[in-house]
């Protein structure tokens, strides 16, 4: 089976979206070998170190949330869920 990992790193992106906080911080619940992968993209820290969060670059942040949008936002209800976000 030939994986994608570009989509699973895009998927894993778009989703910690979900868990920021402090404007550029998420949760790294994610898996690691995509973390690491996202770091060599230069879209987030360095995920090695004892911190439970990692930080996005400005980069991550703006492609995290357009990827979050472009997968997770309903036309429908975009005006809606853009209040909630």
């Amino acid at each position: 089976m030939n994986i994608d990992t570009v989509a699973i790193d895009d998927a894993v992106l778009a989703l910690l979206y979900l868990t920021l906080h402090d404007h550029n911080r998420a949760w790294k619940s994610s898996d690691w070998d995509a973390l690491n992968r996202l770091h060599e993209r230069g879209l987030i820290g360095d995920p090695v170190n004892k911190a439970k969060s990692v930080t996005l670059t400005d980069e991550g942040l703006c492609e995290s949330e357009r990827l979050f949008r472009q997968h997770f936002v309903t036309a429908g209800n975009k005006r809606n869920n853009e209040a909630n976000l």
